[in-house]
């Protein structure tokens, strides 16, 4: 079969990969789109990001009707259909992807459905349903993304032992669920089925849940898992796994003694590794780390010039959104400007249950390296709106330079707080000051208000919150 000549061809059709392949298309530029999985998508949109916000949703439908009763509002107990519940959640799953593919159509984008291979520097071939297909380029994008990782210890063969691909697809609501891991991932889903019906039982390594979070963010959030689920152990290490009957038998040391106990399933949420392996990489000059992740510069490029990586593959923060980000940043340079990874705001939202966002420096970023910096808080039990629906376990946070005001950091744990850290991502790009978000008018009553009030605690002024005073005076009303 004679080659396909293209400019650009991108391997891996997820949300980095397809954004790559859309922008170099709405440039003008002749791509090709090269995705092993039926639906477009990568695993953001069928395995990750999309499913599990759905099924976050749904669940929570069962906590809100539980907790209306002190409102007199009462519910009949719910009933799960399972099946149901999994058919809605494919349905968002086939529009989207069906979406995604439309727009490659409409674009232009050929899409070649099969595993991509690196014959050499300009050449992949593709191993599809109707046989090998070579495609010529004069530039690549590597976005293949990442997979669930689960070491050996755990592999037991058993479809019991989860990880987050098969914990999503929801085949049965486990009695008892040991959720291995209090990371993001492990939180999300022992929140979906613990409002489903299950006890779950999470056992973490360290010594905090969400490592990396603001401790202060966390707070909240480990307080509700500690209500919805059985137990949450930390610092608690699971050192064996086994088949016994229709369980699995698990062994753990926790709190100086060895545990020893059997749950119906195990969800192994230990973090994700790099889909790098068997795509013939070895036969150009791109180098990989220790760890299996493609080595880049600022400018997305690899060791070799006509080859670019993005998304999880390249490490770092694994999001959606970045991966989106440097999907940009790699057209642009490819087609001749000088775009760069540098110096940009990308926000983490976990999806628990209250969400925890922030963006910018941590109050523990900042303290390692050195900066000087103020902390301004703002609890959400001085908020109406989130005393108006019985969410007052929240907090606003900011990290804000003492000589220029200018924020460096922002952190919010609450309901939707996914949905606000969005203002702050603005305000850091923007270079914006404590005083700019104080002074900027906002609708009442909202929860966005926290984060006006908590540049005005800043100053020491805002109103629904006692604060300290600082030395110099507030800004003035007008600008």
């Amino acid at each position: 079969m004679e080659p396909i000549k293209t400019e650009i061809v991108v391997v891996g059709a997820g949300p980095g990969g397809y954004a790559a392949a859309f922008y170099a298309a709405d440039l003008g530029k002749k791509v090709i789109l090269v995705e092993r999985e039926p639906r477009l998508g990568g695993v953001c949109l069928n395995r990750g990001c999309i499913p599990s916000k759905a099924l976050l949703h749904a669940t929570h439908q069962i906590v809100a009707a539980r907790e209306s009763a002190h409102r007199g509002i009462t519910f009949a107990p719910p009933t799960v259909e399972v099946a149901k519940l999994r058919a809605w959640k494919e349905s968002i799953l086939e529009k989207l992807a069906q979406g995604v593919a439309f727009l490659a159509q409409k674009r232009g984008v050929q899409v070649i459905r099969g595993r991509g291979y690196f014959e050499d520097s300009r050449t992949v071939r593709v191993e599809t349903e109707q046989g090998q297909q070579f495609i010529r380029f004069d530039q690549a994008i590597i976005a293949v993304g990442s997979l669930a990782a689960m070491p050996k210890v755990f592999d037991l063969g058993n479809p019991r032992v989860m990880t987050s691909t098969e914990a999503l697809e929801v085949e049965e609501i486990p009695e008892t669920l040991l959720v291995v891991g209090g990371g993001y991932i492990g939180m999300e889903l022992g929140t979906v089925y613990a409002a489903l019906g299950s006890q779950i039982v999470v056992a973490e390594a360290l010594g905090n849940v969400l490592v990396g979070a603001d401790p202060d963010l966390a707070r909240p959030v480990l307080a509700n898992a500690k209500k919805a689920f059985k137990a949450v152990r930390l610092q608690a290490k699971v050192t064996q796994m086994a088949t016994v009957g229709r369980q699995i038998k698990v062994e753990m040391e926790h709190d100086g003694q060895k545990l020893e106990e059997s749950y119906d399933r195990v969800l192994v949420a230990v973090g994700r590794v790099p889909n790098s392996a068997d795509l013939g990489l070895e036969n150009t000059k791109v180098t990989l780390d220790d760890k299996g992740f493609i080595k880049i510069n600022a400018r997305q490029q690899t060791e070799d010039p006509n080859i670019y990586a993005i998304g999880d593959v390249v490490g770092g923060v694994m999001l959606a959104h970045k991966a989106h980000k440097e999907a940009r940043i790699a057209v642009e340079v490819i087609n001749g400007e000088d775009s760069r990874f540098e110096n940009i705001i990308i926000p983490a939202v976990v999806f628990t249950d209250p969400e925890l966002a922030w963006c910018g420096l941590t109050e523990a970023e900042a303290r390692e390296r050195g900066l000087p910096f103020e902390v301004a808080r703002f609890p959400w039990s001085a908020s109406g709106r989130a005393m108006s629906f019985d969410r007052t376990d929240g907090l606003t946070k900011m990290i804000i330079d003492p000589e220029s005001e200018r924020v460096l950091g922002v952190g919010i744990a609450g309901a939707g707080a996914g949905e606000l850290i969005a203002e702050a991502v603005l305000a850091l790009e923007m270079g914006a000051t404590a005083e700019d978000i104080a002074l900027s008018v906002h609708p009442h009553p909202t929860l966005s208000e926290t984060l006006m009030e908590c540049a005005e605690a800043f100053y020491g002024y805002a109103t629904h919150a006692l604060a300290r005073k600082r030395n110099e005076a507030p800004p003035s009303a007008t600008r």
